[in-house]
C-alpha cells in the first residue's frame, strides 16, 4: 500500500541550486512565469533513468514517463519525444553533451539513474540541467522500496516544477472523490482515492450505502465524509493510514461534510434545526459545538481561510444565494459576491489570495474565483453542470466535476477535471467509473 511505502522513503539532498558557469549571465537561467494568462510551453527533455542494471531499467523508464506526463499536464512544459534524442543513454552516464540537446530545442534536461541495492531497495538519482547555461540546476537522490517508484517520480516532478517556476509543486498528492455508477434515480456511490494523476486507484467504501462530499484533513491522513448508512446522515472520520473509522455525529440537517480547520483541531459545518440552517464549529478534541451564525436565512457551505481567522460561506440572507465572509467567531459578516446568478460551494485557496466557487447564471454552471474582498471575479470553466471546486495545495490548480445530461436510459456521465488559474488548461482525470465531489490532499508527508 502507498501509506506503508511512504515510511521507508529517504531523501538526500545532493544539490539545491546549480551555479552558472562560464561567462553566461545569471539571468540566462530558465524561469517559467506561471502568473501570466497563457505561457508558451517550455521544451524539456526527460531521459530514461538508466543506471546500467537490467533489473532497474523498467523502473527507470517508468519514472521518466511519469515525470514527462506530470510536466505536460501543467500546460507549462512540452516534453520532447525521446525518439528525437541525439545523445544516447550510455553516454549520458559519462556526461551531458549540451550541444546535442540544443539541436533538438531542449531548454531543460532531466537525467537520472535507477539502481537496485543489495538490500533490495532501489536508489534513484536525478539531475535537472539548464541546457543553454550548461549548468545543473538541482538534483536529489531517493532510496525506497521498488513498489514506491511512482511516488518518487511525483516528488522529482515537484522538485523540477519548484526549481523552474519558483512555486511549490502539487504532484505528490492524492484526490479523494465519490465514484458513481447506475441510472440517475439509483446511483451507487462509493468513496474512492487515487493519486492526482488518476493512478493507484482504490475504493474506500463498498457501495452498500451512499456517501457524499469527502474532505481531507491538513495532515492528508484523515478524511471526513457524509454517510447515509441505514438512511441516517452521519459524519464519518476515516484514518487512511490505519483504516480506523469513527462517527463524529448524526446530523439530520447536514447536506455537506464538514471542513477541517487549518490546524486540524476543529471542523466547520452547517446544520439545519427546525427549518433554519446555521453554521457551527466543533472542537474535535472535546466534541463541543460553537454556533457562528444566527439568521433566519439558509447559511451553508463554510470554508476556513488558510490562517484560520475567517470563514467564507453562502447564504440567501440577501434575497438570493451569495457569498459572505465572517470572522472565525461569527462576527463582522460581509457579502462579497454581487454579480447575477447564484453562488455556492466556496473554498478558500491555500495561498489565501482567492476563493473558488460554483456559480449558476442563466442555464449554465461556472467554476470561478474571486479575491476575498469580492474583487477580480473570473470564470475558469463552464458547462451544463460543473460544481465542487477543490484546490491543489499550491493554490495554482483547481479540480471539480462535470455532469452531463441523462441519456435515453437514464444514465448520467460525471467526470473529474482540473484547470489552472489561467482557465486555459482544462484536463480530465480519468477514473474507472463516473466521479463527483473531488477533494485534493495537501502534499503527502
Amino acid at each position: 500500500m502507498l501509506i506503508k511505502a511512504t515510511r521507508g522513503l529517504l531523501i538526500t539532498a545532493i544539490s539545491v541550486l546549480g551555479i552558472v558557469i562560464g561567462t553566461i549571465p545569471a539571468q540566462a537561467e530558465i524561469n517559467v512565469n506561471i502568473t501570466e494568462g497563457f505561457v508558451e510551453p517550455l521544451p524539456v527533455a526527460v531521459a530514461d533513468f538508466n543506471g546500467g542494471q537490467p533489473e532497474a531499467q523498467l523502473i527507470g523508464r517508468d519514472i521518466a514517463e511519469v515525470i514527462s506526463a506530470n510536466l505536460e499536464r501543467t500546460g507549462l512544459f512540452k516534453p520532447i519525444d525521446n525518439k528525437a534524442f541525439i545523445q544516447d543513454q550510455n553516454s549520458l552516464q559519462v556526461g551531458v553533451r549540451f550541444g546535442d540537446w540544443r539541436l533538438i530545442n531542449a531548454q531543460a534536461l532531466v537525467t537520472g539513474a535507477a539502481r537496485v541495492q543489495g538490500d533490495g531497495k532501489v536508489r534513484i538519482e536525478f539531475r535537472l540541467w539548464d541546457v543553454y547555461a550548461e549548468n545543473m540546476m538541482t538534483g536529489f537522490s531517493y532510496t525506497s522500496t521498488r513498489t514506491n517508484w511512482r511516488r518518487i517520480a511525483h516528488q522529482i516532478s515537484d522538485a523540477i516544477y519548484k526549481r523552474l517556476t519558483g512555486e511549490q509543486g502539487y504532484f505528490d498528492t492524492r484526490v479523494v472523490y465519490v465514484s458513481e455508477t447506475g441510472p440517475q434515480n439509483r446511483r451507487q456511490r462509493r468513496l474512492a482515492i487515487m493519486d492526482q494523476d488518476g493512478f493507484n486507484h482504490k475504493f474506500l467504501t463498498n457501495g452498500r450505502f451512499d456517501v457524499f462530499t469527502p474532505r481531507f484533513s491538513p495532515t492528508s491522513q484523515e478524511i471526513t465524509y457524509l454517510s447515509f448508512e441505514g438512511n441516517v446522515p452521519k459524519v464519518k472520520l476515516l484514518d487512511l493510514q490505519t483504516g480506523r473509522e469513527e462517527t463524529l455525529g448524526n446530523f439530520k440537517g447536514m447536506s455537506f461534510a464538514p471542513r477541517f480547520s487549518p490546524d486540524g483541531n476543529s471542523v466547520v459545518m452547517s446544520l439545519a434545526d427546525r427549518g433554519n440552517t446555521e453554521i457551527y464549529t466543533m472542537d474535535l478534541r472535546t466534541r463541543k459545538f460553537s454556533r457562528l451564525t444566527n439568521h433566519p436565512a439558509i447559511d451553508t457551505s463554510p470554508s476556513y481561510s488558510p490562517d484560520g481567522s475567517k470563514v467564507v460561506f453562502n447564504s440567501d440572507r440577501g434575497g438570493s444565494q451569495q457569498l459572505y465572509v465572517m470572522d472565525v467567531n461569527g462576527g463582522n459578516v460581509k457579502r462579497i459576491s454581487f454579480n447575477k446568478g447564484r453562488y455556492a460551494t466556496p473554498v478558500w485557496s491555500p495561498r489565501g489570495d482567492l476563493i473558488a466557487f460554483t456559480r449558476l447564471s442563466g442555464r449554465k454552471f461556472y467554476i470561478g474565483v474571486m479575491k476575498p474582498d469580492g474583487s477580480g471575479e473570473r470564470m475558469l470553466a463552464e458547462g451544463y453542470h460543473v460544481e465542487g471546486p477543490t484546490w491543489s495545495p499550491n493554490g495554482r490548480v483547481l479540480s471539480y466535476y462535470k455532469q452531463g445530461k441523462s441519456d435515453s436510459r437514464g444514465k448520467v456521465k460525471s467526470k473529474v477535471y482540473t484547470v489552472d488559474l489561467s482557465g486555459y488548461n482544462e484536463r480530465e482525470v480519468v477514473t474507472p467509473l463516473d466521479g463527483v465531489d473531488p477533494a485534493w490532499s495537501p502534499l503527502l508527508q
